[in-house]
């Protein structure tokens, strides 16, 4: 696909907002327009939102700010579209799961199918990417409370999955081929220091992995 003139918009949370890079020069999203000629890009990134509605307020109301909501907000005269999220719904959500056949914005599976419906209610046609979580640190712990069920991050990006093959929208599986497992010392130092946000050196490996896919489709 040729990006070149395009207007593309991202949607997304801490990551994608920038949290981790020295400036915005050397976000990814940043990197996409610029190598791809891009006409315009729109950063929707706000830190810690989620896919899904939550039961109980956040103690920062800004994570309220949910990706349900959120994609009414995207310029509807878009040439590209991406999603990029999930990681919180994981980290410090109390959206359930649910499962496939629900449709409240207060589960996850209800909020992937809100998100990309509306996603194709609003740019029919368009071309689309979503993108799974990356991995984090603590990734594997499993932790619940009376609203939420016990899963890792690996749930999450299953679903993630799963739900974008129902609604035929492209996937780039950050999770499995970013490149980025902070795990290993040596990732974490050169590109992940905090184990959850890349600095400017992993911002140019999503970035890269990024502007391949989307010159792909």
């Amino acid at each position: 696909m040729e990006l070149k003139g395009k207007k593309i918009v991202f949607l997304g949370d801490s990551i994608t907002e920038g949290h981790g890079t020295t400036d915005v020069e050397h976000h990814f999203v940043t990197l996409v327009g610029k190598w791809g000629e891009c006409r315009e890009v729109k950063n929707y990134g706000i830190g810690g939102t989620r896919f899904a509605k939550q039961l109980a307020p956040s103690a920062e109301p800004r994570w309220d700010k949910d990706f349900c909501g959120r994609i009414e907000e995207l310029d509807e005269d878009a040439g590209i579209v991406v999603v990029f999220g999930g990681t919180n719904d994981f980290g410090h959500g109390d959206a359930p799961i649910g499962r496939f056949n629900d449709r409240s914005l207060y589960t996850f599976y209800g909020a992937c199918h809100h998100i990309m419906t509306r996603m194709h209610e609003r740019f029919p046609g368009k071309p689309m990417l979503i993108l799974t979580p990356l991995h984090r640190l603590c990734e594997e712990n499993q932790k619940g409370n009376e609203f939420k069920n016990i899963v890792t991050l690996s749930t999450y990006v299953a679903i993630i999955r799963e739900m974008a093959e129902y609604y035929s929208i492209p996937v780039l599986d950050l999770y499995a081929e970013s490149g980025i497992q902070p795990k290993i010392d040596i990732i974490r130092e050169k590109f992940c220091p905090d184990g959850l946000h890349p600095n400017d050196a992993g911002h140019v490996l999503l970035a890269e992995k990024i502007f391949a896919r989307l010159k792909s489709m």
